[in-house]
């Protein structure tokens, strides 16, 4: 899997090869967003983020590394518990916050209850940075042994997205490196809820556009609460 393969290559994989591979990947990535929701908190603030803003109690940070960059935006919802905002912190939801031409959301396989494979794509009337964008992905789900709950979700490598579901039309097949929910339990029915996401400026976002997610990232984390507060999961109350 890491030699260099042609862009319109495709991969038969089995089932149980699938799994064993994302099971993988989304480990790494879990294990990521755990370390990046920690960091700046509890002293180990030389791993490299650089707050770009810290507002009205919202963080949004920034790391580089080579061609990468990773953005977090982190922020406390009073009155807001994380049953309720996990409900929308998945990658159907966010993809909608990104861009609202999302044409085809759906789920392809289910591997286990907590790991599923979508495909998105969004259509001709996105905004430039999606227009004719499709990505495979994954979406694990996973709660720690404190309750913090924990979503990942990234590309798939593009000849196994090609072995699931062959491209279509003239989408471009984008690349989500890694991205994914933080949900930690406050008291009083609040949380603190960390989102992070990891971008391939070659796979994906032209470089000009990288320094204009900040806004972008406040945005999504302001919608999905607005989202989580009108569908509460305890009626009763």
């Amino acid at each position: 899997m890491n030699s260099p393969t042609a862009c319109n290559r495709s991969w038969s994989i089995s089932e149980d090869s699938l799994k064993r591979y994302v099971h993988f990947a989304s480990e790494s990535c879990i294990q990521e967003l755990l370390s990046a929701s920690d960091s700046n908190r509890f002293g180990n603030g030389s791993d490299g983020w650089k707050v770009l803003t810290l507002d009205n109690g919202v963080e949004i940070s920034k790391r580089r590394s080579g061609s990468l960059h990773t953005f977090r935006s982190r922020r406390l919802l009073k009155s807001v518990s994380p049953q309720q905002f996990i409900t929308v912190a998945n990658a159907i939801d966010a993809a909608k916050q990104w861009d609202t031409d999302l044409v085809e959301a759906r789920y392809i396989k289910d591997l286990e209850d907590n790991l599923s494979i979508i495909r998105l794509r969004f259509g001709e009337n996105s905004k430039p940075l999606f227009r004719n964008r499709e990505f495979t992905v994954y979406e694990r789900r996973e709660t720690m042994e404190d309750g913090t709950l924990v979503v990942a979700v990234a590309s798939l490598p593009k000849e196994i997205a090609a072995g699931l579901h062959p491209k279509q039309n003239n989408a471009i097949r984008g690349l989500l490196v890694q991205s994914g929910w933080v949900v930690e339990k406050l008291e009083d029915d609040s949380c603190m809820v960390t989102y992070v996401v990891q971008l391939d400026p070659a796979g994906w976002v032209p470089k000009c556009f990288v320094n204009r997610l900040n806004t972008k990232l406040v945005m999504i984390i302001e919608n999905l609460r607005k989202l989580a507060q009108a569908c509460p999961t305890n009626p009763e109350k």
